[in-house]
């Protein structure tokens, strides 16, 4: 099949450190690309890909503090997409609202992953376009977008065998994940002062969250018990996620669509304790891979249960659930039937 693989362009492909959705874009793409598809990949020009890369901007937009307009950097990416949608099958689309208006004018089949939350803003638009093949990652977020157009639901995949093990974890606690105020920090640093217990924080901080951090979390930060220790790339965050004793994710204020900090630390081996909220529930066991709380009183008290957790069966829950392997499988197939369907 001839594929389109359209990336948003905050940052680059795959991500140097953050980048949830640009990681999954990564993955997707290589593995189509190396199962003998003629993949092209749209995306900022430092990407790192197999595929044919169509390069937008020269740096991802989260990188680039001289933009002030993102949309029109998104308006280049759509023209080069117009003008090349003779070249593909099946246009795979990552970047949301941003694609929604120029599904219109395109012909081939466009499909588009939901990586967001569903606000009631974008529920709004995405019933104005039923020609969409919108993609739910978890079923939390399929059921919060009602009336919207999807048409699967499928879970993000790890390689598993980038991913080391490691059973005998050190003494600490791990937070991991993009600075921003829905994202459990500060009940994170809560939890691990109340629990006396030893707290590393990795992450970037984007411009539109450094007062968050100066004002709401420096003031937190001691450099002993709660340490931050700024960014880390995919090596440094396996070394973190394998040598934790447990991650933690208490993302009360927020209905995650997946999280894949969850399963890259259980692939670690890692014990996850997360808020029992948006799609945790489908990537935690509650007693068997973690446990999911409804309060930071409840972390401390599961807090005391961690190792009755067996990291190896941490690790085996991730192979068994979410296998790189299957994602695309699921991708693949898609494809191929929504082609056959216009095929007739």
């Amino acid at each position: 099949m001839r594929i389109a693989q359209v990336a948003p362009l905050w940052l680059e492909v795959p991500p140097q450190t953050y980048g949830g959705t640009e990681y999954i874009v990564s993955l997707l793409t290589e593995e189509l690309t190396k199962r003998g598809h003629q993949v092209t990949l749209f995306a900022a020009a430092n990407s790192k890909t197999m595929a044919k890369l169509v390069p937008i901007w020269p740096k991802g937009l989260f990188r680039d503090a001289s933009v002030s307009d993102t949309f029109a950097v998104f308006g280049l990416l759509y023209k080069e997409l117009l003008e090349r949608q003779g070249e593909f099958d099946i246009i795979h689309d990552h970047c949301e609202v941003y694609g929604a208006p120029f599904s219109l004018f395109l012909k081939p089949p466009f499909i588009s992953t939901i990586h967001g939350n569903f606000t009631e803003e974008k529920i709004i638009l995405y019933k104005k376009y039923p020609n969409i093949n919108f993609i739910a990652i978890s079923k939390d977020q399929k059921r919060s977008g009602g009336g919207v157009n999807v048409i699967k639901t499928i879970y993000h995949g790890l390689p598993v065998e980038k991913y080391e093990f490691n059973p005998h974890p050190h003494d600490y606690l791990l937070w991991l994940s993009n600075i921003a105020p829905d994202k459990g920090l500060a009940e994170a640093i809560e939890i691990a002062k109340m629990a006396d217990e030893k707290l590393i924080i990795s992450g970037p901080i984007f411009h539109c969250n450094t007062d968050y951090f100066n004002y709401r979390i420096k003031p937190l930060i001691d450099g002993k018990q709660i340490q931050f220790i700024g960014e880390a790339d995919f090596e440094k965050k396996v070394e973190l996620m394998k040598n934790a004793k447990a991650f933690l994710f208490p993302i009360f204020k927020r209905q995650e669509p997946f999280g894949l900090v969850v399963p890259e630390a259980l692939a670690c081996g890692t014990p996850v304790i997360a808020a029992k909220s948006g799609s945790m529930p489908e990537l935690i066991e509650h007693g068997k891979n973690g446990f999911l709380i409804n309060s930071k009183e409840e972390a401390l008290l599961v807090l005391k249960k961690i190792k009755t957790i067996s990291r190896e069966y941490c690790r085996e829950y991730v192979k068994k659930n979410f296998p790189l392997r299957r994602m695309v499988n699921r991708y693949e197939r898609l494809y191929r039937k929504i082609l056959k369907l216009r095929s007739r």
